[in-house]
Formats: C-alpha cells, sequence, structure tokens
C-alpha cells in the first residue's frame, strides 16, 4: 500500500493531551476522572469577565463578522500597546505587533519565519512542547539548554554559551514558565540577553502568564533589552480567561532598527496565509484590555492559596518533592522514589487507570522533566485534595517497602 502520510507528522507529539483519549474512556464507563493535566481555568471555578463576553456579543450585532486585516484589528493592536507600556513600561509601536489565534500560531509563526532547514534554536528545558515540534515541522532543530531544579529552574547561563554554534538563530525564554511555575530574575535575562547580543541572535520571550504571579519581580525581556531585537509573544488565554477563544499576539522590539521591518513583513506573510484571527473576537478583546481588572485580582488569590495547599500536601509526601512555584498555575514535582513502573510515562498511564486522577508526564516536556508530572492547581481545594489523597495512597502501594 503506498504511503500517504508525511514522515514530520511522526515528530508530533502533544504530551499535555495525550492521556485525553484513555480519560475519556474511563469516564464513558462511569468513572469520576479528576483533571489536573490542562491549563484551562474554565474548566474549573473561573470564568470569562462579564463585560468581555457582552462585548463579542455587542460587536457581532454591530456586524463586525467580516474577514479583518491578516496583522490584526488596528485598534486592538493600540490597546495592546498602551498595555504592555503601562503593565509593563516596554514601548512598542502598534505596527510591530501581529495579532495570532493564540500563543500556539505565534511560535509556529516564528519559527516558520526564522529556522532553515539545519537551523538551530536554543531552548529550556523543561519546555512548553510546542518549542520542540514546531522546529522539526520546518527542519530545524530545537536544542536544549538546561534548567536547574537546585536553583529554582533558572536557566542554566553557562550551558546557553556552550550550546551556541553557527547554526544558532535564537534563545526563547519562557517566562513566567511552563511547566515550572519559576520567574527568571532580572540578572538572569540580562545574562541571556547579552549573549545573545554578543552572537547576533534574536531572543523569543514567551511571557503568555505575565499577568499571574505571587512573588518575584516579573521584568519582560523587551524592557530588560538594550541591543538585542527581542520577540515577545503573549495573548489572552491565561489572564484574561479568554482560552477558546484563541487569541494572541506578538511584538517585536529591535533597539537596533536593523531587523524589525524584515521581521513585521515576514511575519504578516504568515498571517495572511491563513487570513485573520477571529474578527468579534478581536474587539472583544479591546474591551479586556480597556475594562477593569477585578477578575484578575481574584484569580491571582484563589491560585495563590491553592498553590499554597498543593505544595504544603507534596512537602507531606516523601515520595515527592517541588519547588515552589511563583506563578503560573503549575507544579512541577519530583518523584523521587523508585516504583514498579517503567517510567514517568507508565507512572501517569497507571496513575490515571487505578486513581482517576490526570496529570502530565514530566518527560512530555524534555528529558530534564523525566521522573516528574507535571499538576495544575486551578480546582479548589476540595478537588486537589481529594486528587493528592488518591496520589498518594497510589505512591504508598507501588513504592518499595
Amino acid at each position: 500500500m503506498r504511503k500517504i502520510i508525511a514522515d514530520r507528522i511522526s515528530h508530533i507529539n502533544y504530551a499535555i493531551r495525550e492521556l485525553v483519549p484513555l480519560a475519556k474512556e474511563l469516564e464513558a464507563k462511569g468513572e469520576k476522572v479528576i483533571y489536573l493535566n490542562i491549563g484551562d481555568p474554565l474548566k474549573y471555578d473561573f470564568d470569562t469577565p462579564t463585560h468581555v463576553k457582552e462585548a463579542l456579543y455587542k460587536a457581532t450585532l454591530e456586524k463586525h463578522n467580516y474577514y479583518s486585516r491578516s496583522e490584526g484589528d488596528s485598534e486592538l493592536r493600540k490597546a495592546i500597546a498602551f498595555k504592555e507600556k503601562s503593565w509593563h513600561n516596554v514601548d512598542v509601536e502598534p505596527e510591530n505587533i501581529i495579532i495570532t489565534q493564540g500563543v500556539s500560531e505565534a511560535i509556529n509563526f516564528v519559527c516558520a519565519v526564522l529556522l532553515n532547514p539545519g537551523d538551530e534554536l536554543l531552548i529550556p528545558e523543561p519546555s512548553y512542547p510546542l518549542y520542540s515540534t514546531y522546529p522539526t515541522l520546518y527542519g530545524g532543530k530545537s536544542i536544549v539548554y538546561k534548567c536547574s531544579e537546585e536553583n529554582s529552574w533558572q536557566p542554566d547561563i553557562d550551558d546557553i554559551s556552550r550550546k551556541i554554534s553557527e547554526k544558532t538563530k535564537a534563545v526563547v525564554l519562557i517566562n513566567p514558565n511552563n511547566p515550572t511555575g519559576t520567574v527568571y530574575e532580572e540578572k538572569t535575562i540580562k545574562m541571556i540577553l547579552d549573549i545573545a547580543s554578543e552572537n547576533s541572535l534574536i531572543v523569543i520571550s514567551d511571557e503568555i502568564y505575565d499577568g499571574i504571579v505571587f512573588e518575584g519581580n516579573f521584568k519582560s525581556t523587551a524592557y530588560l533589552t538594550k541591543d538585542t531585537p527581542v520577540i515577545v509573544l503573549n495573548g489572552f488565554s491565561k489572564t484574561f480567561l479568554m482560552t477558546g477563544w484563541r487569541l494572541g499576539y506578538l511584538y517585536i522590539k529591535d533597539p537596533t532598527e536593523q531587523y524589525v521591518d524584515e521581521l513585521r513583513e515576514a511575519v504578516i506573510k504568515m498571517a495572511r496565509c491563513r487570513l485573520c484571527a477571529a474578527t468579534p473576537i478581536q474587539k472583544a478583546a479591546i474591551a479586556a484590555l480597556r475594562g477593569p481588572l477585578d477578575h484578575l485580582k481574584l484569580m491571582v488569590s484563589k491560585l495563590r492559596q491553592r498553590r499554597d495547599y498543593i505544595y504544603k500536601r507534596i512537602t507531606e509526601i516523601s515520595e515527592l518533592s517541588a519547588v515552589k512555584p511563583k506563578s503560573t498555575f503549575y507544579i512541577f514535582p519530583k518523584i523521587e522514589t523508585r516504583g514498579d513502573w517503567k517510567n514517568d510515562r507508565e507512572f501517569a498511564e497507571k496513575l490515571l487507570l487505578e486513581e482517576k486522577v490526570l496529570i502530565v508526564h514530566g518527560s512530555g516536556f524534555g528529558e530534564a522533566g523525566r521522573n516528574h508530572f507535571r499538576a495544575v492547581f486551578l480546582p479548589p481545594i476540595h478537588v486537589l485534595e481529594e486528587a493528592f489523597n488518591r496520589i498518594q495512597s497510589f505512591l504508598k502501594k507501588h513504592s518499595p517497602k
């Protein structure tokens, strides 16, 4: 039989949703599964702000149902520029902002415009899976640099320097970080920017969790850069509770002014190929940016309480340890015992089958995640309590006596 599927598809893996089909099979049999795998606040007791939902409805009534410009609604781009200035003290021209269908599409765009076959992208490990997937689709390669668990998952500067080659095109920062929840220190970001500048590299900074910070002093990479071109990726899914609306953006901050025009036009070419992001949702996003942020204060307060609870539970379980996250809604515990599972992937599958708790195996975020798992602390505390009672029971049952 003739082979019809392209080879590149075999390289696509997205660990966060890998075990969901199995969870759905269990639910179809009447089992109740506790989902701690996906970073979607709207699956729990959070909701999109009312004024944003009303703005979407209003936009459709006012006939904003047409194709928008491929680079995005001009008023929205101005609102984003104002947000970046007021939140992070970053001056960015609206023309250098491109609206995307979520940050996932922004990652795709950046890899498409930067990477030729054989080019390399330096990414942190553990890392969000798409930073490994998209480079491969364009014939490039992701080269991982270490983040030190002993140093609260901060990037290893020396390792970044060692990994740079003639093929390196850019360095990726994920700050605040998914999956570890760390916030990068200002001095660390500055050192990475200096290394990038010395090697004529671009820095790609994923800042989607910029509004969900409990401790630490988050600084945008675009604010800290002096002579290094930076592409910032951000969006509305997390901070504005608009996950299913699929709206993000990227912007280019280039103090050298050497690359900004070329980068902007290249990204817009990619944007034209998919026509545009949904017009009514862009109109609603303007209301999200210009409206009250009461929902965010409440969200951060609730998540801080849940973070504190889940961290306390993990410290009470001898088979687990974890770095306390300072941001996001993820924790990345290490499995300290060698149980009767082959690896962390089998650990996650067995946990789901036996205890009906769905987490993400740590190796799905790279080799540095091996013998870890990622869990969200989005559910209410009573749900987290039940989930970790089950996890603790599973560990006691399967760990060496």
